[in-house]
């Protein structure tokens, strides 16, 4: 990872901590917990994963829950199998592309 790229996750860091900070809606909520005699202490992690952008051949198209098509690539199926999460068609891509 380029010094650069650290640099930019930094900002998006910064940023999203700036968002929170400035949210008038959040602000609303934290006042009116407070209206109830409780502090509120707000302590949020922010993950964020980078991948590189492959080639469209990575992508696997699916059909999800109302017939409609879409693409996942691989990373996206693996972070979905880490969830437990079936992907309908899946199966059928997988074999047609080890028959390719």
């Amino acid at each position: 990872m380029t010094s650069r790229l650290r640099e930019l996750i930094q900002q998006l860091g910064e940023a999203i901590h700036e968002s929170v900070i400035e949210s008038e809606q959040i602000a609303g909520v934290v006042q009116d917990i407070r209206k109830y005699g409780f502090d509120v202490l707000l302590m949020l992690e922010a993950t964020i994963g980078l991948n590189e952008v492959a080639a469209k051949e990575d992508a696997e198209a699916v059909t999800v829950q109302g017939g409609e098509a879409a693409s996942f690539t691989q990373n996206d199926l693996h972070f979905l199998h880490s969830l437990r999460i079936a992907v309908e068609g899946e199966a059928e891509n997988a074999a047609e592309s080890d028959t390719e």
